[in-house]
């Protein structure tokens, strides 16, 4: 019997053969941006999936921004294991990884592996010409010179090369990472869908499924889109699907950020400091109208993504590969779109920033847990685990990862921030422990060097998130909330022990043998 076709019992479903599994991901999309959880969001197809599957409403990302989060979650690691820890940071040695990334898993594992659209491992001065770690068939949506180039991928920009120019010359003002105020603007954009980089992965993925399934595998999909980050500017087909008048009302109470992690990683990063009060010199000045009109399109992204999906699923529903599958949704992090006196895109450990939407859904997906809403806290170093389960592949005993079907239930969540990646020194870390209820986050205002000498000038954030959620009232030095405050740090520091102590690798004269049988 092939691999693809052996039996097996996995959450309460006997599984004749290996499911399809179809790994879609947008890019700082919020948590709570999809239609089930915000009525004001068109988002049919992701409803769909919520609405046959489970939602993990408390689930958050390992780092507020791209290359360390989508390295985690590829990795199953926490940044600190990997050492990406930063949007500067990267993997030079492809023969000295830490632990396998998902494609190479699901490849070892009998599927054909196919990716599209974004994993943004990037690349340094050593290694300039990453391979596809694992995805037979790539295509990605960006240049060959660009740090995302993998070797071996189709790239846009050699394909379609008139049409990602046509794409940067509409956004050749949106600033670095299209996030200025230029960016998080945006318009209503004249540049065919086509030659958007995501309309142009979204094409390339529709073809592969016409004409590149292998019909003897099961199939691993991943397709991964750039928005809804900035820039916004967005088809006029999806934003006229949306009214400006219909917008709530929009609150951008003044917030000085004063004592706070975000506060010290600004007065390391001057770039960083310039670059909110940029944004925020001219959001702030615009009218009402004109603000909601950025909620709108930064909506409007969220549906036209959405939209692709459906694209996909239902091609993937011709091809009866979702008889047997399991689909999983999420985000690497989200925006804070205007929170905290106007604070746009992430590098923080707010809840607009850290949580991720996060669904698993599909035919395998037991039927009483279908439309399930999962309390649990959840991690996106969960989905290695969880798909590697369900791919029949052992799981690596280093990952702090766990099964998001099976029954664990972790005591808290962990996400940890370094700073933006362009500051000229090193900042101490700051580290995230959340609980459903309450927030603890703990740093040191210096540098990495200084923090030896610095450490009894911890500081720290603890917020009850049921009575603040937007985290504006900081309970860390009220003596009425020390009992929380130290049973918190007490679980993060427990925690991340560890987790550390099994990885990197867990060196004992038995191997793994004592993890796996604790």
């Amino acid at each position: 019997m092939k691999d693809s076709q052996r039996a097996s019992n996995y959450a309460g479903v006997f599984i004749i053969k290996k499911p399809n599994i179809i790994f879609l991901m947008t890019d700082q999309q919020n948590w709570d941006c999809i239609g089930v959880l915000n009525p004001h969001i068109k988002t049919p197809n992701l409803d769909k999936l919520a609405k046959q599957g489970i939602i993990y409403n408390q689930a958050v990302a390992q780092c507020p921004m791209c290359v360390p989060s989508r390295n985690s979650m590829m990795f199953g690691m926490y940044p600190s294991q990997l050492g990406v820890r930063t949007n500067a940071s990267v993997l030079y040695y492809e023969d000295k990884l830490p632990s396998l990334p998902l494609p190479e898993i699901m490849l070892k594992a009998g599927y054909q592996t196919a990716g599209f659209g974004k994993t943004h491992w990037c690349h340094g001065h050593i290694n300039k010409e990453p391979p596809t770690r694992g995805f037979e068939v790539r295509a990605i949506g960006q240049s060959a010179d660009s740090r995302c180039y993998e070797h071996g991928a189709l790239m846009m920009g050699d394909e379609n090369p008139e049409g990602l120019n046509e794409y940067f010359e509409e956004t050749k003002d949106y600033g670095s990472g299209e996030e200025n105020a230029n960016g998080y603007i945006g318009c209503t954009s004249e540049v065919q869908v086509q030659n958007h980089r995501d309309g142009w992965v979204a094409q390339k993925c529709l073809e592969f499924l016409d004409e590149g399934i292998d019909p003897d595998r099961p199939l691993f999909l991943y397709l991964s889109f750039l928005k809804p980050h900035a820039g916004f500017n967005v088809p006029k087909e999806f934003e006229d699907m949306y009214n400006v008048d219909d917008i709530p009302d929009l609150k951008f109470p003044e917030f000085e950020e004063e004592n706070t992690h975000l506060s010290y990683i600004r007065d390391l990063n001057p770039k960083m400091r310039k670059t909110y009060e940029d944004r925020k010199e001219v959001i702030s000045k615009l009218s009402e109208r004109e603000k909601k009109r950025i909620q709108l399109r930064y909506w409007a992204n969220c549906t036209w993504l959405d939209n692709y999906f459906g694209l996909v699923l239902r091609k993937l529903e011709e091809k009866g590969r979702l008889d047997n599958c399991i689909i999983l949704y999420t985000s690497d992090h989200g925006d804070m779109m205007g929170q905290r006196n106007y604070m746009y895109s992430k590098y923080c450990l707010y809840e607009n920033s850290i949580r991720v939407p996060l669904i698993l859904s599909g035919s395998i997906i037991p039927e009483e847990k279908r439309g399930m809403l999962d309390m649990r806290l959840a991690e996106l170093v969960d989905i290695v685990p969880t798909l590697s389960k369900i791919a029949g592949h052992s799981v690596n005993p280093m990952l702090p990862g766990l099964d998001l079907l099976g029954e664990e239930k972790r005591s808290g969540a962990f996400a940890e921030f370094h700073g933006g990646g362009n500051e000229q020194t090193q900042p101490s870390p700051a580290y995230m422990w959340r609980k459903e209820r309450y927030k603890l986050i703990i740093y040191i205002p210096t540098t990495i060097n200084n923090s030896s000498q610095s450490l009894e000038n911890t500081k720290g954030e603890l917020y009850d998130l049921k009575n603040d959620p937007t985290e504006y009232n900081n309970l860390y030095y009220d003596n009425n909330y020390r009992d929380i405050r130290e049973q918190l740090k007490t679980e993060l520091l427990m925690h991340l022990a560890c987790a550390w102590a099994k990885a990197p690798f867990y060196y004992d004269s038995e191997g793994f043998s004592k993890i796996l049988n604790s």
